[in-house]
């Protein structure tokens, strides 16, 4: 069993900064994959971003360039870098992992991210 916590969400002006944290109750090395995704109403929750356990990172097209995906295998812990913060950035951002040994996917409770203009 995998629990994800995420933190960091909040209120920002477009082009403006948030950072999120998800923290895992697992070692990361024990996960082959963690990502980020953002649900919107009336969307399909989308795949934001993704890094591997050996460190190998994958973004949406539309935030490439302006979010950054990172590990910390000390702490356990994943975050999302969010710079240059668009009007179709908002949503619910929920941290997944994919545990190396079954393959289930695991998720975390959400948090919100709101684009102001």
């Amino acid at each position: 069993q995998v629990q994800l916590v995420e933190s960091g969400g909040g209120l920002v002006q477009a082009g403006g900064s948030l950072r999120l944290s998800c923290a895992a109750s697992v070692s990361l090395f024990s996960i082959n994959v963690m990502g980020w995704y953002r649900q919107t109403p009336g969307k399909q929750r989308e795949m934001v971003a993704t890094i591997t356990r050996g460190g190998g990172a994958g973004y949406a097209d539309s935030v490439k360039g302006r979010f950054t995906i990172s590990s910390d295998n000390a702490k356990n812990t994943v975050a999302l870098q969010l710079n240059s913060l668009k009007s179709e950035d908002p949503g619910i951002y929920y941290c997944a992992a994919r545990d190396g040994g079954t393959g289930r996917d695991y998720w975390g409770q959400g948090t919100q991210v709101t684009v102001s203009s």
